[in-house]
């Protein structure tokens, strides 16, 4: 979302300032323009050539150097379309939450008119000293986004909550709240199921499938920006979205109890897993060895459960997504299953296309639900394919809400 955007960085006085020159550039590889302003404090840490030859822009950092007729931290607080603080100092903070306006960086941040991000960083006691914590409330209650810091090794020696997030995690973090700040799902609890499960042969062996559990994942970051409560049972191991509490699980009927101890409290199920349609009626206990003159090895299989199906049967005010992953007879193959399983919205997709389903970065899906006639959507990048499968949700509840 920060592609195109203009973004101020204002750098506070803190030992995690050099995890701002990351945080820049990370900004400019997401196709940002970035101006930094630099306190004080901050420039006892790190230098102004640091930040303007990472951004090929001039860095502010005295309030009254500038002799033109423009007056710089009104011009730059104009031109922003997002303001971070990273780091953000209780010194920060503190002038943040009461207005004060004395140097460069907090007259910028006072005349602003733009989503305000910050990223606390410091001593654990200082984080939790009480009057810091009032600060970060009032920000909270002004609409400043705060980017929690995480527990970990601090620079004094000291092991707490202070630590500043990673760059890579504070720009997911600040996407996904700025995101929910639209909040089309806000209130509404979202159950994804993600990966391929996995069925036991023997201790070393198992059953499963190509999914990647990419679009399961996927579609639980694009329901957390929409400011759902989201829960990802999956069995694939991922990097977690931000905000997403998650269940692993690993075979076809762990995941059926774990979708369905939840599913009276869901409003919103997307079955993005792809299910092993069999698993072995009774896998060895030690592992299988092969035997001589052994040329052929029958396992004696049994059906999984329909998890979809069982959802479908059981759903009261749930709105259940499924998909169908076919390689020939699309659309017949899927309309089949939207009625079968009682589904409300079906995904259909021709994983014998290039680039379309598992183990792909893209995919491209057919959308069919009852009385309508198909949607054909284009071959895209699975998270945008996501967050527009949610935008027709979200529209279609607010319809049903009227």
């Amino acid at each position: 979302m920060f592609n195109n955007k203009k973004i101020v960085l204002i750098v506070s006085g803190g030992i995690a300032a050099y995890k701002a020159a990351v945080f820049a550039r990370l900004l400019m590889k997401s196709g940002s323009q970035v101006r930094v302003v630099l306190t004080n404090s901050a420039r006892e840490f790190v230098t102004e050539k640091t930040f303007a030859g990472l951004t090929h822009e001039e860095v502010l950092t005295d309030l009254f150097a500038n002799n033109s007729e423009v007056i710089p931290h009104i011009a730059l607080a104009d031109w922003a379309d997002y303001i971070f603080v990273v780091p953000a100092t209780a010194n920060i903070i503190a002038k943040i939450a009461q207005g004060l306006a004395d140097d460069a960086a907090s007259t910028v941040i006072v005349a602003r008119h733009t989503p305000l991000i910050i990223a606390p960083a410091m001593n654990v006691n200082m984080f939790e000293n009480p009057a810091v914590q009032r600060n970060l409330a009032t920000l909270k209650a002004d609409g400043v986004i705060i980017v929690e810091p995480t527990e970990g090794a601090l620079a004094e020696g000291y092991v707490g909550k202070g630590r500043m997030p990673e760059p890579e995690e504070i720009l997911a973090r600040a996407e996904i709240a700025l995101y929910q700040q639209d909040g089309r799902l806000k209130g509404k609890r979202v159950m994804i199921s993600a990966g391929g499960t996995v069925e036991e042969i023997d201790p070393v062996r198992y059953i499963s499938n190509r999914s990647s559990g990419k679009m399961g994942y996927a579609f639980a970051q694009a329901a957390a920006e929409a400011g759902a409560q989201v829960t990802l049972i999956t069995t694939s191991l991922r990097s977690v979205p931000a905000g997403v509490n998650v269940i692993q699980v690993a075979s076809a009927r762990e995941m059926q109890t774990a979708l369905t101890e939840r599913f009276e409290v869901t409003d919103i199920v997307v079955m993005a897993a792809a299910v092993s349609d069999y698993r072995l009626a009774e896998p060895a206990s030690q592992k299988m060895k092969k035997q001589p003159n052994q040329e052929h090895l029958v396992l004696d299989l049994v059906e999984n459960p329909d998890i979809l199906a069982d959802l479908g049967a059981q759903k009261t005010h749930q709105y259940l997504i499924g998909f169908a992953a076919e390689t020939e007879d699309l659309i017949e193959h899927a309309h089949e299953k939207l009625i079968k399983k009682n589904v409300d919205l079906l995904l259909a997709n021709d994983v014998s296309k290039p680039n379309v389903g598992f183990g792909h970065d893209t995919n491209q899906v057919t959308v069919l639900s009852p009385n309508a006639e198909p949607i054909v959507l284009p071959l895209q990048d699975k998270l945008a394919l996501a967050r527009e499968i949610l935008n027709q949700v979200a529209d279609q509840i607010a319809e049903e809400d009227k």
